[in-house]
């Protein structure tokens, strides 16, 4: 299991120009799910997620999770994290769990955030999707489990 994480400002989600769900000051996670990803992928994601510390204290350091600074996080569905691009001009997808697997775990590892009582909001599964953010920093982090 793959993510992408940014410490945003502010980040949305809108589907056929429709505002589908949106944050404030928090994470937003694309996530790629590949074949041999299971629930513990997910929890162990999650773990390190809610707890990393990618936000600045007072003394401008990063040492506050998203559960200090109150924050919400943002799941979007990116299964092009999966994809191998070290031959030729065209990614490769062999690595990306069909996507009745990926829905499951995509779905779990929303449960899972949802219980570490950290506000969740979500993107749509499969859906094109246009994603808007502010990334604060930027700060970015590529996690695998």
């Amino acid at each position: 299991m793959k993510a992408l994480i940014q410490r945003v400002k502010k980040a949305s989600v809108t589907i056929d120009n429709q505002l589908y769900s949106s944050i404030n000051k928090g994470i937003l996670v694309f996530l790629g799910v590949e074949k041999s990803d299971e629930k513990e992928n997910a929890e162990k994601l999650v773990q390190k997620i809610s707890v990393l510390r990618i936000f600045e204290d007072e003394n401008e350091k990063m040492n506050l999770s998203v559960k200090d600074v109150k924050g919400e996080i943002l799941v979007v569905s990116q299964f092009t994290l999966c994809g191998d691009c070290k031959k030729g001009t065209r990614p490769s997808f062999d690595n990306a769990a069909a996507p009745e697997k990926a829905v499951d775990l995509y779905e779990y590892f929303i449960k899972c955030m949802e219980e570490a009582n950290i506000p969740v909001k979500t993107g749509k599964f499969r859906a094109m999707m246009d994603i808007e953010l502010i990334n604060d920093g930027p700060v970015t982090f590529f996690l695998e489990k």
